[in-house]
């Protein structure tokens, strides 16, 4: 490792929770959790165009984090899912890894109002303490969770609406195919309780993969914005991390359905 961890570049996969699907939106009637789950995501579909159910309701099936250095260099990918771990396992090794590396700044694409949320509530359900996330004891505006604390939690989201200020249309395929990156390939989220059901834990994991790396090239972009890297820069960082994952992509389907899809930023300001 080329310098101490102070980035967790991550992003979640989740699944509806079926029997609490039952129980709270159906008592009574003695639904399977999968007829509840296919019953509220008809209902849903019917009255607003999409199926997904609210997060309120979800477990973690997988949680993918990229360790990042104060320097943007992209050191290790952790992969926690079904396929080795229970959701609320996933939930303990998250937070306590976390801790682990001295409590690294978290870097979401709208993490803020889904990934965050169901990692706390998730850890809310299990019995999992987290008192350095909440700070309950610290200054309102120096607490991990305080909406513009970025010292905590970098939302690029956030970044590039000004904290909500507009609605970003299009969202992480939108921000990465605007760098070059691949975006939305063949698995989209609303796929995922189907997969999970079908029993393709291992693929839900590597689209969450795929997810982070967009996610990460467009924390190097916003860097750029800010002027905290030159695009110069930027350009070496991407050029190691893809050497990076062609390095270990013969070991994971993940990096090879990424670099499949890659494309290279077309950088406007060089004649052709």
């Amino acid at each position: 490792m080329n310098g101490a961890v102070k980035y967790f570049v991550f992003d979640v996969e989740s699944v509806a929770d079926g029997a609490l699907v039952s129980r709270l939106r159906y008592p009574g009637e003695n639904r399977t959790p999968e007829e509840a789950i296919a019953r509220w995501r008809e209902k849903l579909m019917t009255e607003t165009g999409k199926d997904f159910i609210p997060y309120t309701y979800h477990i973690p099936t997988a949680v993918v984090l990229a360790k990042v250095t104060e320097k943007y260099e992209l050191v290790d990918m952790v992969g926690l899912g079904e396929a080795n771990y229970r959701p609320h396992e996933i939930v303990e090794t998250f937070w306590r890894g976390w801790e682990k590396y001295g409590r690294p700044v978290f870097v979401t694409f709208n993490g803020r109002g889904f990934d965050v949320p169901l990692l706390e509530l998730s850890a809310f359900r299990y019995g999992v303490s987290i008192p350095g996330w909440f700070s309950p004891l610290g200054r309102n505006y120096e607490q991990p969770r305080n909406r513009y604390n970025q010292n905590a939690h970098i939302d690029l989201c956030d970044v590039l609406t000004n904290f909500g200020s507009t609605h970003f249309t299009g969202g992480l395929n939108l921000a990465a195919n605007l760098i070059g990156k691949p975006g939305k390939m063949d698995v989209q989220g609303a796929m995922v309780q189907d997969m999970h059901d079908a029993g393709q834990f291992q693929e839900i994991e590597d689209y969450c993969r795929c997810d982070v790396l967009d996610t990460y090239f467009v924390f190097l972009r916003t860097r750029v914005l800010m002027g905290l890297l030159s695009i110069h820069e930027e350009q070496k960082l991407v050029e190691r991390t893809k050497a990076w994952l062609t390095e270990r992509a013969g070991e994971n389907l993940g990096y090879r359905t990424y670099l499949a899809s890659w494309g290279d930023w077309q950088n406007p300001w060089i004649s052709k």
